[in-house]
């Protein structure tokens, strides 16, 4: 996994895929639906599946297409999930999936010390990642250690 990039990074922006928790997806088929949509690649520069591996998305060194306004200096990480049966948003990540995001998180706030961490709802008007990232970073050592 390559966390180092030319690109001036000042922010970190938390995604859910959108999917069932039943939905088995990586980064594989969400760079296809995102090609399908028109797009050049995958939107999301790592992906965290339901197992907790981190796929890579799009390259680090080309901007992003996860945060309408932020992708010039920004990453976009996404996990896999969150929507409920009932077709709702739902935290239904798993721990291994945020243990991985913590661990993420921290990898590259030492390689971005400037980076901010928000949630793609704190950018605009969706729920996602259906979770407070401020309440999981105040968290962070319990999601990384649990």
């Amino acid at each position: 996994m390559i966390l180092k990039t030319d690109r001036h990074i000042n922010l970190l922006v938390i995604h859910c895929a959108d999917t069932y928790k039943r939905m088995l997806v990586g980064a594989k088929e969400i760079t296809q639906w995102h090609v399908d949509r028109g797009w050049s690649d995958c939107g999301y520069h790592f992906i965290i599946n339901r197992f907790g591996t981190v796929e890579n998305g799009r390259n680090l060194n080309v901007s992003g297409a996860h945060a309408r306004g932020y992708n010039k200096n920004s990453i976009g990480i996404c996990l896999v999930g969150g929507r409920s049966d009932n077709d709702k948003p739902e935290d239904n990540f798993t721990a291994e999936q945020k243990k991985t995001l913590a661990a993420l998180i921290i990898l590259l706030q030492a390689e971005y010390p400037e980076a901010d961490i928000k949630g793609h709802n704190e950018l605009s008007s969706k729920s996602c990642p259906n979770f407070s990232v401020k309440d999981f970073m105040s968290n962070i050592d319990i999601h990384l250690f649990n």
